[in-house]
């Protein structure tokens, strides 16, 4: 009951951004208490903010606002990233929301891995959870996104060899393939998939109905798509055609 709670509470406040608790009571049929609980809660692992009787979310692109939208769908992505990780293991994960439930399922089920990446969210969201070190990849600090890019993710990512990246995408097309909305954080996946064996994108399917104005280019590089049953018929020709595995959570 109180996971479907908090998955309904996210629902109503990705329509509507913004709702009172004490609405939140009467919609869902719960005391008050019941609700503050929830939403402690849902404060505690970074979905939303309490506001002077209110929950709510923050703007579209800080990544606190993205981990509610389509919450279920990524919760399984996350799940299903987690088992590719073994214990011991190196793996790269950059920025997103996405990326960032993988991160903390494979800090909580995974022994002595470590996680490199270019989201200080990433690294902050993690940070309690004992058997997971973080790397945290230098460069300049974008405050929304709260990761980092520039050259010096390259020079970084240099240093590394890993078996997976673990990637997360703004859109697709058959055209251009994966695509991001921001040139410099398009650069940082492009340096951070250069270390890796295998680049996994995580993505729930609703992305696929829109593209990002930025390439991620990663042609050169072995791609599988990780995402949920919704993917399109269409859209699976066109990534297999592309030699893109498709992994279903």
């Amino acid at each position: 009951m109180k996971k479907q709670r908090e998955k309904e509470i996210l629902n109503l406040l990705v329509e509507r951004r913004r709702i009172e608790v004490t609405e939140l009571s009467e919609l869902l049929g719960v005391s008050q208490v019941t609700i503050r609980k929830d939403l402690d809660q849902l404060e505690k692992m970074h979905m939303i903010k309490r506001i002077h009787g209110f929950a709510q979310l923050s703007s579209e692109d800080d990544i606190n606002s993205r981990l509610a939208w389509h919450y279920e769908e990524k919760t399984k992505i996350a799940e299903r990233a987690a088992e590719l990780i073994s214990d011991g293991d190196t793996v790269m994960i950059e920025n997103g929301s996405c990326c960032a439930l993988a991160a903390l399922t494979i800090a909580k089920t995974k022994k002595n891995v470590t996680i490199v990446t270019n989201s200080a969210f990433i690294a902050g969201y993690i940070r309690n959870e004992p058997n997971v070190q973080v790397v945290l990849l230098g460069g300049i600090y974008q405050k929304e996104s709260q990761c980092l890019v520039g050259p010096m993710i390259r020079d970084n990512a240099m240093n590394y060899n890993v078996k997976y990246c673990l990637i997360g995408t703004d859109g697709w097309n058959e055209r251009i393939g994966f695509t991001n909305k921001d040139q410099m954080r398009a650069q940082a996946v492009r340096d951070m998939s250069a270390s890796a064996e295998q680049v996994v994108v995580l993505t729930e399917s609703e992305k696929f109905n829109a593209a990002g104005t930025v390439p991620l280019n990663l042609s050169g590089c072995q791609v599988s798509v990780l995402t949920d049953a919704d993917i399109s018929e269409d859209v699976r020709t066109g990534l297999a055609e592309q030699n893109i595995a498709i992994i279903i959570a």
